[in-house]
């Protein structure tokens, strides 16, 4: 079965809201392709070459590729680059190429909500909600913990969330000493600057933070998870893949990359 890419479009929009992309950001719909109806998605992270061979072996003609693969200005198409390469290529095979990026971060049940739930049960809010925007359409989230929980099991919950078996911690001796975290605050990918926006908390949690800035807030009593860019972004994905099988309402195949990957390891 097939959808035509005007409706595919509407329903990402729908998932997460264009007006909720960062200003520098460069969202929607980045590549379109010849052929207007769509009869199976590839969902990934990053857009590198190695996705980019999935997607041409398993004949999905469109990728919602959370990044998005054209940001800065391009000047020239040639094969010198990557991200030419990546341009170039899918054009050649005929797939559209789709970016929520910033968009599906403020969305309301978008990735900060996701990776908010790796604290468990709460109040969740946005950090700063953004101006001429829906309600709850917004940076970052607020997490007030339903009830007080210690940093080891804080940590058990976000390792089994995110799929992962190691953080890194930046552990405050408070906390490392027994006092329990109440109140928390997430975002997906860098948070450091939306972190300067929020009220006084217990922990912060992202994908990565300047070195002195992590400091700084164990400094002054707030414990600091850091678990690689795109750690807090990549489960988001599975949920995605589900909501565009539901909302097409047809027996659409989507599918999630196993060629994208975080590209640092630890060894």
């Amino acid at each position: 079965m097939s959808r035509p890419l005007a409706e595919m479009v509407s329903i990402l929009g729908r998932l997460a809201c264009l007006c909720g992309a960062e200003p520098w950001d460069n969202v929607g719909l980045l590549l379109e392709s010849k052929d207007q109806n769509v009869t199976k998605i590839l969902l990934t992270i990053d857009l590198t070459e190695q996705v980019l061979l999935e997607a041409q072996s398993t004949k999905a003609n469109l990728i919602v590729a959370y990044h998005p693969p054209i940001f800065s200005g391009l000047k020239r198409l040639t094969r010198q680059s990557a991200g030419e390469r990546v341009v170039i290529d899918a054009i050649r095979s005929d797939i559209a190429i789709y970016s929520p990026h910033t968009a599906l971060d403020a969305a309301p049940g978008g990735i900060n909500d996701w990776l908010a739930q790796a604290l468990g049960k709460g109040t969740v809010a946005p950090i700063v909600q953004l101006a001429n925007a829906p309600s709850g359409v917004g940076l970052g989230r607020m997490v007030q913990m339903e009830s007080p929980v210690s940093l080891d099991e804080l940590l058990h919950r976000v390792k089994q969330h995110l799929g992962l078996r190691q953080l890194r911690v930046a552990a405050s001796s408070a906390h490392v000493g027994g006092q329990p975290i109440r109140r928390a605050a997430v975002c997906a990918g860098a948070g450091g600057s939306v972190f300067q926006q929020c009220a006084a908390v217990d922990l912060l949690l992202t994908g990565e933070m300047r070195h002195h800035d992590v400091l700084s807030r164990v400094s002054g009593g707030t414990t600091v998870i850091v678990t690689d860019h795109t750690h807090t972004e990549r489960g988001y994905l599975q949920h995605m893949a589900k909501y565009l099988r539901d909302a097409a309402g047809v027996d659409l195949e989507v599918i999630v990359s196993t060629a994208d990957k975080d590209p640092l390891e630890i060894r």
